[in-house]
Order: C-alpha cells, then structure tokens, then sequence
C-alpha cells in the first residue's frame, strides 16, 4: 500500500541545538506543548519538549513531538543488543509533526500546513514496492482530527487513515533510517541521496529492560521511483 521518543530531555536546561556537517538545517530543543489540533487523549503520550527544525534560511520548517516512551515487543536480551522499529507493534503512535507550509513527502505528493500524528507502518514485502526504498520502516502522517485514539489499529484503517492526509488517498510517508547509536540530543543530519533526517531517541522498554530506541526520520528526501 506504500513505498515503513524523545526523552524528557530533563538534563538540557537550556535550549539544545544541533547541525549536520552536510546540512545547513539546525533543530533546537524547546519547551512547547502538542498542539490542541490533536486529542487530548494523543497529547497526553507525547513530550512537552518539542523538536523545532529550520531551514537553511532559518525558517521553521517543521516541528516534531515525539512520544514520552514506548513499550516494545523485543525481549531483554534484544533490547541489550539494540532495539529495532520492528520491535514496535506495527500502527503504534510515535509522536507527532507540525508543517509550517506545505511539505513533499517520500512519495513526493503534496502534505498540506498543519498538524499530524505519526504511526509506524511497514511497507508490504511485494512486487509493487520492490525498489522503491532503501528500508522499508516508515512513519505514516494521520490528520490530528481524524486520529483522536492513542491506540493500535488496524493495518489497513491505518493506510485509509493516512490516505485523508494526500489528495491521492495514498498514505503519506516519513521513511525511517536506522539509528543504532543516537545520541541524547536531537541533530539533523544529512544522510546519502540528499536525504536530510531528523535523528533523535525514545526511552523504551522490553520487559524488564529499559533501553532507547533511536529514530532518524526523513524530513527531506523522496523516493527514486516512480
């Protein structure tokens, strides 16, 4: 059907920036509540501390709330190994993302201004989609109207669900980098392809064990196919 949290930071008192040595994108760490555009019950799961992303020019480009923590199916020992995308049940909300003005996803459609949560999804394993992206780990984008429950749905509601987002009823996509090793504060980093990412990470548990799981979402970057 397609091309597949942030901490609480309470050790960076002050405001926390960094930039990529191939990018000239920054993202600064700041105080700022989700957006009443989302329900109050997605607000509740997502941090205070916003990710601000501007461009090269110092313009907003996006914002990026990502969720207090997360629970994830991967036992003990994976999670000493380090956790995957994969080790998250497949529609779980992993924050949320403002668009200061319109934005080209990964499938290169249009995203309107304006609020949406993010779900993790995996792109189908079939011949339509071979090739069309280096991983298959993506956020799918849902209107903060339209998703008001923090909880699993079903796979394909979610890509219905995320289609309401595009004016071609195809879900909107965010391609996720690994990130094995990401560090405690948030960076843009340039990745290859032109592909700028947003790398940041999320405490996480497996079982008894806590841990990080580390994001790189593409905030720049489409697809080579067509």
């Amino acid at each position: 059907m397609f091309l597949r949290t942030l901490p609480l930071f309470a050790l960076l008192m002050l405001v926390a920036s960094a930039e990529a040595a191939d990018t000239k994108m920054t993202v600064k760490v700041e105080d700022t509540v989700p957006p009443k555009e989302l329900s109050e019950a997605v607000r509740d799961t997502l941090d205070k501390k916003a990710m601000d992303v501007f461009n090269e020019k110092g313009k907003l480009f996006c914002t990026v709330w990502a969720v207090k923590s997360l629970d994830s199916k991967a036992t003990p020992e994976q999670a000493k190994a380090g956790l995957k995308y994969t080790h998250l049940e497949e529609t779980t909300v992993v924050g949320a993302v403002k668009f200061a003005d319109t934005w080209v996803d990964y499938r290169k459609q249009k995203i309107k201004p304006g609020v949406y949560t993010l779900r993790l999804g995996l792109q189908p394993m079939d011949g339509d989609h071979m090739g069309t992206a280096p991983y298959n780990e993506f956020c799918l984008l849902c209107p903060a109207d339209q998703d008001k429950k923090p909880e699993l749905l079903d796979v394909k509601e979610l890509y219905e669900l995320s289609g309401k987002s595009t004016a071609r009823k195809h879900p909107a996509l965010m391609m996720l980098f690994p990130n094995k090793t990401a560090a405690e504060a948030p960076a843009v980093e340039a990745k290859p392809k032109e592909h700028v990412v947003l790398s940041y990470r999320v405490p996480t548990k497996a079982g008894t064990e806590k841990s990080h799981l580390g994001f790189s979402l593409t905030i720049v970057g489409v697809s080579s196919a067509e």
